[in-house]
């Protein structure tokens, strides 16, 4: 058997490559496909089959266009009512891959048609893709399904059944390769790890600890934190399958092109990191820094509906971006700006170290996480978590005000948003919390 994980970072997913004797399969695809292919030639494979664990969330998946143009048949679950042809397959139904057996473990809970796939070589089972069922360190959330009929506590009564008759009755020898990993919203606690083993996961995962299926519901259930609004839009596009990535392009502007677009409602996403936004950027820019977990923060913050002017040091870096928009199915760039050519006016917001926060007596908006927050904060500072912010801005009335989150680049959204909503005075911390905890300055919490 041939196996390869491509784990993209600014989404926390991974996808595989799984081959044997000339052919392969490709499990779980992010939206551009062309490593995949690359991938394969490489290794001397054919890509038979495009298979998807379930309808994604969190990213658009490039089945339909990886499909095309391999030849490959994709391959979903009977429940996944998807609107392109495909293989729809049942509980137990294999697939043939040279001398290895793909076989379909249906394992509802976190979605409906949520499907894990155990590689089976020589006989034995060797590998399951868990998909979002099972993470490494955590499970899948239940509460993606409520546009479907389900709530969330009949989700997790599936996943609870999904987990323990189906994924803990195979050996523990089995190694575990879930679609996500450490920083996904798809899950809760999940690891740093890439991989584990079914009999690592029984001793070590807290929702696998022995307990009912009602304390299993429960714990799922309580205290969920909210889901991004655009996961809706991407499990659709997925149903239907997305457009083909070179699709989606996006032309250079010149400055008074831009500001005709941004009088008539046109939104400026600047994406370069804090430090280089902060000191001059356009008036009224969102900061979403392309160094960090780009692709879902612009899906939690921003709009499908929001019509996008890219702003950037150069085409490439505007391409990139434009591509990693495209994978959460914001599509609505209408073109980029770069920076060094804009002839106008900018705006700045100032950096404060912790030193100098420590020494200006600002107020201090917080907004990491609860459970971030409840480890440790700048005394004093306000919690306002980050994804809710862009509903709330008008409860943040306070200004001068220093916003803080844990390393500068959460804060930078934020401070821009602000900044973005009439907020005259804001600055943004450098250095985060993690630099004042390291500095040894005192916390509460």
């Amino acid at each position: 058997m041939e196996f390869h994980q491509f784990y993209l970072g600014c989404l926390a997913h991974a996808s595989y490559l799984v081959g044997s004797d000339g052919e392969a399969a490709i499990v779980d695809p992010q939206r551009d496909v062309d490593h995949y292919i690359a991938e394969a030639e490489r290794r001397g494979l054919k890509i038979r089959y495009v298979i998807e664990t379930h309808l994604h969330a969190d990213f658009v998946s490039g089945h339909r266009e990886l499909a095309a143009r391999t030849g490959a048949e994709i391959v979903m679950s009977r429940h996944a009512g998807a609107e392109f042809p495909h293989r729809a397959v049942s509980d137990g139904e294999s697939l043939p891959l040279g001398s290895v057996e793909l076989r379909a473990m249906e394992t509802p809970g976190h979605t409906p048609e949520s499907v894990s796939w155990l590689l089976v070589e020589d006989g034995a089972p060797k590998k399951v893709l868990t998909g979002d069922t099972l993470f490494i360190g955590d499970v899948g959330r239940p509460d993606l399904a409520g546009g479907r009929g389900f709530t969330p506590q009949a989700m997790a009564g599936m996943l609870y059944d999904s987990l323990h008759r189906k994924l803990l009755e195979l050996p523990d020898s089995v190694e575990v390769w879930p679609a996500h990993g450490a920083g996904s919203a798809c899950g809760r606690n999940i690891s740093n790890d890439s991989s584990s083993t079914i009999g690592i996961q029984r001793r070590t995962n807290y929702a696998l600890r022995p307990m009912s299926r009602e304390d299993f519901v429960s714990l799922l259930t309580t205290e969920m934190p909210e889901a991004p609004p655009y996961f809706p839009l991407d499990a659709e596009i997925n149903r239907r399958g997305a457009r083909p990535l070179s699709d989606i392009r996006a032309e250079r502007l010149t400055t008074a092109q831009a500001k005709r677009e941004m009088h008539i409602g046109a939104l400026v996403l600047d994406v370069r990191d804090p430090g280089e936004f902060g000191p001059q950027h356009i008036p009224g820019s969102i900061n979403i820094g392309l160094n960090g977990q780009f692709a879902s923060w612009c899906g939690t913050l921003l709009s499908a509906r929001d019509r996008m002017i890219v702003a950037a040091d150069d085409e490439m870096e505007a391409g990139e971006a434009v591509m990693r928009l495209a994978r959460v199915g914001l599509e609505n760039v209408i073109g980029y700006v770069a920076l060094g050519e804009w002839d106008s006016n900018r705006n700045s917001i100032p950096q404060l170290s912790i030193a100098q926060l420590r020494d200006s007596g600002l107020p201090v908006l917080d907004v990491r996480r609860n459970a971030e927050y409840d480890r440790g904060h700048v005394p004093g500072a306000t919690l306002l978590p980050l994804n809710e912010l862009p509903r709330r801005l008008q409860e943040v009335r306070t200004s001068p005000l220093a916003v803080i989150c844990g390393s500068g680049y959460g804060s930078s959204m934020a401070a821009s948003l602000l900044t973005r909503g009439g907020l005259p005075d804001v600055s943004n911390v450098s250095g985060g919390t993690s630099a004042w905890v390291a500095a040894g300055f005192p916390t509460e919490g």
